[in-house]
């Protein structure tokens, strides 16, 4: 028995949608893979198709990708956490983004087409899968008014509040390039210069 699965499963579950009863989790676990990372290996590349939805049962990852030769770091996953490139998954194409392991990872790949097999026959994991939808699309609404209307230091501020994990663990010039900073920016919020 893999005990990570089973609390990574709880854990991801209850984040999004906490009812779901133990038959809906197990059937969520009977097709979960594991997937051992190191650190600085990446799950999905740049040009490749995302067949799966991950789940972060243990380690520290964040999505990326490149705009004129710079790396700008997307979003952060951490235990419980669920790693998705909604454009690639839900149409089939190539993604831009990429996901990398900041710590040596555990995640646990949800295979999107068995996945959607199962939103047929069970009135739970379809409304699972409408829970991810919707924080995805939240998260993307709640950060694009972050970078429209917020202060340096109301984002670094926010993200200490919703994500203290990521200000402890992740290197600080991806935390800077999250909020759309420079790292000196960055060091003086932190300083409480601005």
């Amino acid at each position: 028995m893999d005990i990570l699965l089973r609390e990574t499963v709880n854990a991801t579950v209850n984040s999004r949608y906490p009812g779901m009863a133990p038959e809906g989790r197990k059937l969520i676990e009977e097709i979960l893979v594991r997937k051992e990372l190191e650190k600085g290996e990446l799950l999905f590349k740049e040009g490749q198709v995302c067949h799966h939805i991950a789940f972060v049962g243990k380690g520290l990852m964040r999505q990326f990708y490149y705009k004129n030769g710079k790396d700008v770091t997307e979003h952060f996953s951490y235990e419980g956490c669920i790693i998705i490139c909604i454009e690639s998954t839900l149409k089939q194409e190539p993604t831009r983004l990429m996901a990398e392991a900041l710590e040596p990872c555990t995640v646990y790949l949800l295979p999107y087409d068995k996945f959607m097999r199962l939103t047929e026959i069970s009135w739970e994991i379809n409304m699972f899968y409408r829970k991810i939808l919707e924080y995805s699309l939240i998260v993307s609404q709640v950060k694009a008014d972050s970078w429209r209307f917020e202060t340096a230091r109301e984002r670094y501020n926010m993200l200490m509040h919703t994500h203290p994990e990521v200000i402890k663990r992740a290197p600080l010039s991806h935390i800077a390039s999250y909020l759309l900073m420079t790292p000196e920016t960055l060091s003086r919020v932190r300083a409480g210069i601005l």
